[in-house]
């Protein structure tokens, strides 16, 4: 394979681990990427990596020759003010990008809202609750109109609850930050980010237009379930029990009017791709017995 170009907007914790699985598997590969700075240059892995800015008030205009020579963009910006800036962006600029072969929005399983506890797929109703389901669902459809208009070729990947190594209960529950929220039929998908970075991999080679993967693994639980397991494997008591109606953050009373159970049977079968961390049982056992 010839030398892979990648543009990333936005360099979060899920961008980041994607190029950091493309250095493991040793691809060859130009990168840029943007932050809402002033355009600066980032190393990674010994790598030098020119950061464009991009915000929604200005960009480097120069980023626009690198976005036309690009191979592969991938969309982490999540929506701003309920409206998406790169699809803006695209929209107003003509920009020649028969170079791409996938643009791969990163949206979130908000947009399906609550289904009491039922199994939703790619196929189910969208209903979103709260605002940022709904600004993630309208960013949807406006890439979709893009994709339409402009014959952008796209994929959705609607992305569950993401834990890392860095981000995850068991290091929620060490800084005594982590409470269980007592709510009954509350079902709630999840991701390991490196399993998310594994099927983005697989879509360099094998991609099918305008296409939407929830990102999830096998086991939709309740939040109380995971902390739990979290609290035995440390060995601690488990946290406080609180009631919905006592939540103080506005994101996390969101959260909880939601129960679904997300279905993942469509990303691992045209992706072919077996889960490294099939639930939360497997991935919080590789956190805690590596000493994450």
């Amino acid at each position: 394979m010839s030398k892979l170009k990648i543009f990333c907007f936005g360099f979060g914790q899920v961008a980041e681990s994607f190029v950091n699985k493309l250095f493991y598997e040793k691809k060859d590969f130009d990168l840029s990427i943007t932050s809402r700075q002033e355009t600066h240059q980032i190393e990674l892995n010994n790598f030098k990596i020119i950061s464009y800015q991009f915000n929604n008030e200005k960009f480097d205009k120069s980023l626009i020759k690198k976005l036309e020579e690009a191979n592969f963009i991938l969309i982490s910006i999540p929506p701003i003010d309920g409206k998406d800036i790169v699809a803006d962006f695209f929209d107003k600029n003509l920009i020649n990008i028969e170079n791409c072969k996938w643009i791969t929005y990163l949206s979130a399983t908000s947009v399906y809202g609550d289904h009491k506890g039922d199994w939703v797929n790619e196929d189910s109703i969208t209903k979103p609750t709260s605002s940022s389901g709904l600004s993630r669902l309208e960013a949807e459809n406006k890439w979709q109109r893009l994709s339409d208009k402009k014959n952008y070729p796209l994929q959705i990947f609607r992305l569950a609850g993401i834990y890392s190594n860095e981000f995850n209960i068991l290091k929620r529950l060490k800084n005594g930050k982590a409470q269980i929220v007592k709510k009954d039929n509350h079902f709630f998908s999840r991701i390991h980010v490196e399993d998310i970075a594994n099927v983005l991999l697989k879509s360099l080679e094998k991609f099918k237009n305008k296409e939407i993967y929830n990102i999830c693994d096998d086991k939709p639980a309740p939040q109380s379930e995971v902390t739990a397991y979290g609290a035995k494997l440390l060995q601690i008591d488990q946290p406080n029990t609180i009631k919905p109606d006592e939540i103080e953050s506005e994101m996390l009373k969101n959260f909880y009017k939601d129960s679904k159970k997300v279905d993942n049977k469509k990303m691992k079968t045209f992706f072919q791709y077996n889960l490294k961390f099939p639930t939360y049982v497997e991935g919080l056992d590789y956190i805690f017995n590596n000493n994450i």
